[in-house]
């Protein structure tokens, strides 16, 4: 039963258990991928490798025209992937992402292809967190396919369910994120180290597996400072949130009604006539991204990052270092800490093993990945699997 005692603060799952390891409908993309799709998408992640938005750089590459990212498959799905993981009613809760794992199979998505997902429920746990007492982790698979059948990558996203009351109650995130100040002297150094890392891939070059050394450190990409912006205009990257964009496959499945909080939810009713109402970022869940109202009513200082945004941006980093060549096989990276407005996510990592895949048949590069922000607390940590020319 849930209650807000703070002495004795429990969280209800009992309705949980009846949706673990089922397969689940959902929300399908309705047209192929088009180049401005992918265009939008590295637009709105602030990742500027031109193999993915210009046509004469993309025609010098080993796939002769733009290719989408591999980090393009969150912008495929509806919910960014974390639908899978938030099956069944915690009635007063809220959900922000806790990590991702994912594995790439091969087929890269070009224009004109249409994707798929399937999706199933895997399991959930309960834990204790500063942040607001138990805390539901749960998790979820999808698997992406296109028009032939193909199966592209799979993603295990990890959601974090929480009593909002209770984060507010506790003030955790209030306490610890201060908004920084930026002087022109910071932004530039800030700038100057941007423009390094972008020239540091610019031109596709993959490094060499046998050249690349254990303990060898990738440059350094700043994204930032957040604004409400840079938010927005993530979340108008997502296919999924153009209107009239995804054939709806959920029907009337009762797992879907999560006992968010009503301030936080959608009017799917209301918009049928006008759909700005069921958007997201307007009305319902994303809202706190962008307005402190509703940021402080989930238990947030101010504006927030998105997950989604977090995961393709690992993949973006590690792929831009891999070049046009290289290849993301795998990765599991934990969330730990959004970043606010008027933060900076610093994203860094640092070959610490190399291998050959006898299963793969392919030879890789294990980089232990961290991403920060100015004050130094972090944000993301994880493995990156990075298969590399020979």
């Amino acid at each position: 039963m849930t209650t807000t005692d703070h002495e004795a603060v429990t969280i209800d799952t009992s309705d949980l258990d009846q949706w673990v390891g089922k397969s689940m409908g959902g929300g399908q993309l309705k047209e192929p991928i088009t180049v401005n799709d992918i265009r939008r998408w590295v637009q709105g992640m602030q990742y500027p490798n031109p193999l993915h938005y210009d046509e004469e750089r993309a025609t010098l590459s080993p796939f002769g025209q733009i290719v989408a990212p591999q980090s393009f498959m969150v912008n495929c799905d509806i919910g960014h992937g974390s639908m899978p993981s938030v099956f069944g009613k915690i009635p007063g809760t809220h959900m922000i992402f806790g990590g991702d794992e994912w594995w790439f199979y091969g087929p890269r998505v070009f224009p004109g292809d249409q994707i798929t997902i399937d999706r199933r429920h895997l399991d959930y746990r309960v834990a204790e967190t500063r942040f607001a007492g138990p805390t539901v982790f749960g998790r979820g698979d999808s698997v992406h396919r296109n028009q032939r059948g193909d199966v592209i990558s799979k993603q295990r996203s990890t959601s974090v369910r929480y009593l909002a009351a209770e984060a507010r109650h506790r003030g955790f995130f209030g306490k610890a994120a201060p908004r920084p100040v930026w002087t022109a002297d910071r932004l530039a150094a800030l700038a100057e180290q941007r423009r390094a890392w972008i020239r540091s891939g610019r031109d596709g070059a993959s490094p060499s597996w046998h050249e690349v050394e254990v303990g060898l450190s990738l440059p350094t990409c700043p994204i930032g400072p957040h604004t409400v912006q840079t938010f927005a205009t993530e979340w108008r990257a997502f296919i999924s949130v153009v209107w009239g964009a995804t054939r709806d496959l959920w029907a009337d499945f009762s797992g879907l009604d999560g006992g968010w909080l009503p301030e936080m939810s959608r009017d799917e009713e209301a918009a049928k006539e006008d759909p700005s109402l069921g958007d997201g970022m307007y009305a319902g869940a994303s809202r706190g991204h962008v307005d402190a109202n509703a940021a402080e009513l989930i238990g947030l200082p101010r504006g927030y990052g998105y997950g989604a945004s977090m995961g393709a941006w690992t993949l973006n980093y590690a792929a831009f270092w891999a070049g046009d060549r290289g290849w993301v096989r795998h990765s599991n990276v934990q969330y730990r800490f959004p970043p606010f407005e008027g933060d900076v996510s610093l994203l860094d990592g640092r070959v610490v093993d190399k291998r050959i895949d006898e299963t793969l048949g392919a030879a890789l590069a294990v980089i232990d990945f961290t991403m920060t922000n100015q004050d130094g607390a972090v944000l993301a940590q994880g493995v990156v699997e990075v298969e590399l020319p020979t």
